[in-house]
């Protein structure tokens, strides 16, 4: 009896070393996930899963209006948002082929008019960040957006003004400036999970600069660089199969948490029409579990 008592306690005390050395179950699936399984193809697409709306904004709230794309599904809860600010004497109309694509791919998107043409970087910041007040606490669609998952994006000046918004609120998921400009020079306190995009042949915004630019930011920040090939300043004015494969997702993988989108960022699984790349891989957000 003593034997048998003896052989089965050292059965329990094997099972449980065991139990404690199996590797633990895979992390549950963000609750923020939304579509089906990405594909290389369905990031690359025109379109993507959902069917979206449009609705106009006056100007007023601290920016000068412009127009929210949204998808009309309402069975998967709330989306995250982005707002996008246009460039020096740029206008919405004229970057306005991310507000369709980055909507269907399920998100609230805001491509906003500026004040005023000339509005400075830092005039920007503060106008995008107004817009995500507004898009959260007054718009028609303020009930389909989730207030703690926004981003910004921007182009030349408007890009500047991303990166700037992202310095003066933390609290935002992701930001991208596309050929920004930031006078500063310098993203030491970004604390904002940050894509740089630079044009080969820019002329105005050199990848010099932004090299330069993304060196400042901190190691402790998630952050990648991309260069296009052959790209002049103004590439975001037309449909961009290259920025949309890696901007969708950036902003699964930071404002949605949606690891299932990190296999195309680190690495990037297409190199075509990219002439440098760097990351802080891993560049999967764990900011989901202190939600």
């Amino acid at each position: 009896m003593v034997i048998r008592r003896i052989l089965a306690a050292a059965a329990m005390t094997f099972a449980a070393l065991i139990a404690a050395a199996a590797p633990s179950p895979a992390s549950a699936a963000s609750p923020y996930e939304r579509g089906p399984d990405p594909t290389a193809a369905g990031i690359a697409a025109t379109t993507g899963p959902f069917a979206i709306a449009s609705v106009p904004v006056a100007r007023g709230n601290g920016f000068g209006g412009g127009v929210i794309y949204y998808p009309t599904d309402t069975s998967q809860g709330t989306f995250g948002a982005v707002a996008i600010s246009p460039g020096l004497n740029g206008t919405w109309p004229g970057i306005a082929w991310l507000g369709p694509r980055l909507a269907s791919q399920g998100f609230v998107v805001f491509g906003i008019e500026t004040n005023n043409l000339n509005d400075s970087p830092a005039s920007r910041g503060t106008q995008l960040l107004a817009a995500l007040d507004y898009l959260t606490r007054s718009s028609a669609v303020r009930t389909r957006v989730d207030a703690g998952r926004l981003a910004v994006i921007g182009h030349s000046m408007g890009g500047g003004g991303a990166l700037d918004a992202a310095l003066q609120r933390p609290a935002l998921q992701a930001a991208i400036g596309n050929a920004p400009y930031l006078p500063s020079g310098s993203l030491a306190g970004d604390r904002v999970p940050t894509l740089i995009y630079a044009m080969q042949n820019d002329t105005l915004v050199p990848p010099s600069r932004l090299t330069s630019l993304y060196n400042t930011v901190p190691a402790t920040t998630e952050r990648a660089y991309l260069e296009v090939t052959g790209a002049g300043h103004n590439y975001i004015g037309q449909p961009s199969t290259i920025l949309a494969r890696t901007m969708i997702p950036w902003l699964k993988i930071f404002v949605d948490d949606d690891a299932r989108y990190s296999q195309f960022l680190c690495p990037t699984t297409n190199t075509s029409g990219i002439r440098q790349y760097r990351n802080s891989c891993p560049l999967i957000s764990t900011a989901v579990a202190a939600r």
